[in-house]
This record gives structure tokens, C-alpha cells and sequence, in this order.
């Protein structure tokens, strides 16, 4: 698990391609302190295990479904990248639960200057924009951020100085392809709800003796559903 807290900016030092994966070398410093082989690492948000380690490079295996869903597949030598380590058990959560998962890429559709502020809002398709809420939590390549703004088009947050600089935020242009990771809670919330129709199947696993055979199995319906949750403001 991540929080979306960049660590480091590295640097692509080789892409190896295969037909539909590739392997990449990556330069860095500070996210190799502590890290061992078979560690995951999130580059550009995108959770990757360490395969092999340098004085100042680890290497990283992207199969064909990262290549697929996130923008790893455009990277060449020379590219900047954020990385973080995962959270250890006692580390600080300072930012949301991240998993490294992509959910798929955005589009940087404008960049605006707003004062100490900067504006990037971020085309994406339906089946993203979904889970996205103003002031909910969404992942732009790694990093956690507020959402400000969001429409059946697109969405868009409002990054400090801090954020950008330390970051490749300060290297995005319009056009740029994004990683983006949806909040985690909300994707599960609406699996839960919408299994099965919202029904819930209770199997009693022992009786008492006292207990009516009847009572075997019950089914209950939970009474949440997604008008329930739409009318409530959820």
C-alpha cells in the first residue's frame, strides 16, 4: 500500500522492450535506502516489484497489463518519474490509501496559473470520472491529490507550488497522457451494493436445539441500493 506521497524523482536509464512487456532501469537515491529485491515500488503510481538493485538504479519487470492500462508503455531513456516505497507498518498516512493499481490514464486537457497555485484539469473517460467526487481523493501518476472540480468530461485539481516542484507535475504540457487511481473505498462500496441484486444470504452454520428447523436459512435484504444512497446525497 502507498499514501501518494512522492519520495523521489528518478530517471529512466534504459527501457528494454519485449513484444508486449519491457523492463526498466531506473536512476535513483532516495527509494533504494532500506529497499531489497522483490520490494514494491510505485512508479508513476503504478506498484512495481524490484528486481534488481545498483548503487543508484533498480531494475522492474512491466508485463503487458500494466503496459495496457497506464502510460508506463511511453516511457524512454531520460524520462522523469515519481517514486515511492511502500508504507511501512508505522509510518505516517499523510496522504490516502493508494494501491499502486491503475485504474486507467487521463488526458491533460489545460494548465492555469491561479496566484501560488496551479490548475490541471485532466480529460478521462465515463467508467473513471464515476468515482471521482469534489473533494474526494484521486491518484495523478502517484500523487495524492484533492479533486476541486469534476464534470461528466473531466475533472481538475489545484496543485501548490510544493506539489509541483517536487514532482513531474512541473514537466506535464497539455496532451500529456496521466496514470490515474480512483479512491479505492468507492469502487468496493459499489460492488458490494449491486452483488447479487443487494441480497444477502445468511446461513445459520450451528442451531440450538430449541430453534425452529425454519430458521436454517434466512435471507435478508439489506436496503441499500444506489437510489438509496443517490437520494441521500451519497
Amino acid at each position: 500500500m502507498f499514501t501518494g506521497l512522492i519520495e523521489e524523482v528518478g530517471t529512466i536509464q534504459n527501457v528494454r522492450r519485449g513484444a508486449r512487456s519491457c523492463v526498466l532501469t531506473i536512476g535513483c537515491k532516495k527509494v533504494l535506502e532500506g529497499s531489497q529485491i522483490g520490494d514494491s515500488i510505485a512508479v508513476n503510481g503504478v506498484c512495481l516489484t524490484v528486481t534488481s538493485m545498483g548503487g543508484s538504479y533498480y531494475t522492474a519487470d512491466v508485463m503487458a497489463e500494466t503496459m495496457n492500462r497506464s502510460s508506463l508503455r511511453q516511457l524512454s531513456t531520460g524520462a522523469s518519474v515519481n517514486l515511492e516505497r511502500a508504507m511501512p507498518a508505522n509510518g505516517r498516512f499523510g496522504g490516502h490509501i493508494v494501491s499502486g493499481h491503475i485504474d486507467g490514464t487521463g488526458t491533460v486537457q489545460s494548465i492555469e496559473p491561479d496566484d501560488n497555485a496551479i490548475w490541471y484539469t485532466i480529460a478521462a473517460k465515463p467508467n473513471l470520472l464515476r468515482y471521482i467526487v469534489e473533494k474526494g481523493s484521486i491518484t495523478i501518476d502517484g500523487i495524492s491529490l484533492t479533486v476541486a472540480k469534476v464534470s461528466n468530461e473531466n475533472f481538475a485539481i489545484s496543485a501548490i507550488p510544493h506539489t509541483v516542484q517536487v514532482t513531474i507535475l512541473k514537466d506535464k504540457k497539455v496532451g500529456d497522457v496521466v496514470n490515474l487511481e480512483n479512491d479505492i473505498i468507492g469502487k468496493y462500496v459499489e460492488r458490494l451494493i449491486s452483488f447479487g441484486g443487494g441480497v444477502v444470504e445468511c446461513h445459520n452454520q450451528s442451531l440450538k436445539n430449541n430453534e425452529s428447523s425454519d430458521n436454517k436459512q434466512t435471507k435478508s435484504h439489506s436496503g441499500i441500493t444506489m437510489e438509496f444512497l443517490s437520494k441521500h446525497g451519497f
